[in-house]
């Protein structure tokens, strides 16, 4: 009863009525926030392991950000980390913030393909596929069918197939071994088919960006539809990106 009780004074109640409307506690780390503080800009950008920081001006590549925090526990006045879990975005530039930049990340609307609207708004079955991951990002991908956030209310949901599928979910950085796989599930796929990036790994390559494990060439022959951030990423981060994307998210507000 008592371990309940914590669980329910930390996270609140569990069943998220409206995605959309969420405030996540400590220690969830999202959307960071770049001062115009000087400060050492080269150490700055050496704590970062996954390369995400660049200077002149500083600015963090939230594909590559694996959201460790340590930027932020060094150099408190420059870099912050706010609550705001919708990070997805549709444009990979989007992904990086700049310095003095507190604006929300939204999809360009301009680069969501018309069938993805029109054959998908009302459902949307995807299949993911682990291409190397760690088990995080699939973990959270799992939490996101859960009664908590329950992204099957929207008609979003997993399936075991890909021929029952609209879309394929990449987590991972793509190892040499899931290269080949990956194509194969893809090509099972009817078209019209979405694609989206699932986590660090599977955006940049994360910490195996320069591994000669990685075979990433598949991404450099399908367009990308949906990048979601994050270290693994939130449940929230996916769904709210997924509703964006399928123009689902008005109604949702509602």
């Amino acid at each position: 009863m008592i371990k309940a009780i914590q669980i329910l004074r930390h996270q609140g109640k569990q069943f998220i009525k409206d995605v959309t409307k969420v405030t996540l506690n400590e220690p969830f780390r999202g959307r960071p926030v770049i001062s115009k503080i000087k400060v050492d800009e080269e150490a700055l950008a050496k704590i970062c392991p996954t390369n995400a920081i660049t200077v002149n001006p500083v600015s963090i590549d939230l594909g590559k950000c694996s959201f460790c925090g340590e930027c932020a526990f060094q150099f408190p006045a420059k870099i912050k980390f706010t609550s705001d879990y919708k990070l997805a975005a549709n444009d990979r530039k989007k992904l990086i913030v700049q310095e003095g930049d507190d604006k929300a990340i939204e999809l360009n609307s301009e680069l969501i393909r018309k069938e993805i609207v029109s054959f998908f708004r009302g459902s949307l079955k995807l299949r993911q596929v682990s291409a190397g991951g760690d088990n995080s990002a699939e973990l959270e991908l799992n939490a996101a069918g859960n009664v908590n956030f329950d992204m099957g209310r929207f008609g979003i949901n997993f399936v075991a197939s890909p021929r029952h599928a609209d879309g394929i979910v990449i987590t991972g950085p793509i190892t040499e071994n899931m290269a080949e796989p990956l194509q194969i599930c893809y090509d099972a796929i009817p078209s019209p088919k979405i694609v989206i990036l699932c986590g660090v790994d599977a955006i940049s390559g994360g910490v195996f960006q320069n591994s000669a494990a990685l075979n990433r060439k598949f991404l450099e022959t399908h367009k990308v539809d949906l990048y979601v951030p994050g270290n693994p990423p939130h449940p929230l981060t996916f769904i709210n990106g997924v509703l964006e994307l399928i123009g689902k998210l008005s109604r949702v507000k509602r």
